[in-house]
């Protein structure tokens, strides 16, 4: 049965802005009050859940399990809400925060449910607490043109009997007569890196909220002391 929104004012079901008894509501009736609509946007609630960092540097650090993993230690960037988004309003609901950068100042946009006052701090250990699993996305470092045994993997050419120019070639083509050309999106030689590249389900092994950082097991993208990493706890 298609969802029906009813257009009236007396509806106590949704009181409770609880999303399975809506759906029950539903399924037992066949519509739903548009006064409904609110609680099924608010629902599953959406904390807060992303920071953002600088990558500081690399080292070696120790597991709760007493095993040593290389680990990358992260600058929490100090962030302001500026205003929020409503659904009234906007039509969804999310946060706007200020972000200040060493040398300059960005906006970011944040979809979460929590009403936070303009002016509030973000501090990180309300968002991140050891052992949690969090996914770290950025601008990998960028490399120029490359070849294809660079930028691909390729094994190249021959080394031996005389062929001492063939070692970075890329091959043939696979392409004959028919039909004459290469197809596009073949491997070939281009631009490598510089693009959007996200790691997940990395571990917290640290958090200083006095020094605003953040240690976590393995490796992120992105350049020491440049790159904009974007921090998102996994539920």
């Amino acid at each position: 049965m298609p969802t029906r929104l009813r257009f009236d004012t007396i509806d106590s079901s949704c009181e409770q802005k609880d999303l399975p008894t809506l759906l029950l509501r539903l399924r037992s009736v066949g519509y739903l009050s548009t006064k409904c609509l609110p609680a099924l946007f608010l629902w599953p609630k959406r904390p807060m859940n992303t920071l953002f960092a600088i990558k500081t540097g690399m080292s070696a650090k120790f597991t709760a399990a007493g095993e040593q993993a290389g680990s990358t230690i992260l600058s929490i960037i100090p962030m302001k809400v500026l205003d929020l988004r409503t659904i009234d309003k906007h039509g969804y609901s999310a946060v706007r925060l200020l972000i200040s950068k060493p040398k300059s100042q960005i906006t970011k946009e944040i979809r979460t449910n929590e009403i936070m006052e303009p002016g509030t701090e973000i501090k990180p250990e309300e968002v991140l607490a050891v052992g949690d699993k969090v996914s770290v996305s950025g601008i990998t470092k960028g490399k120029g043109f490359t070849g294809a045994v660079k930028r691909w993997g390729f094994a190249g050419g021959p080394r031996t009997h005389g062929q001492s120019d063939r070692e970075k070639a890329p091959g043939s083509s696979g392409a004959t007569t028919t039909p004459g050309r290469v197809y596009k999106g073949k491997r070939r030689a281009g631009h490598m890196g510089a693009e959007k590249v996200t790691v997940t389900n990395l571990e917290v092994l640290e958090l200083d909220p006095e020094k605003r950082q953040v240690v976590i097991k393995g490796s992120v993208p992105g350049a020491n002391r440049y790159t904009l990493l974007t921090i998102k706890k996994l539920s």
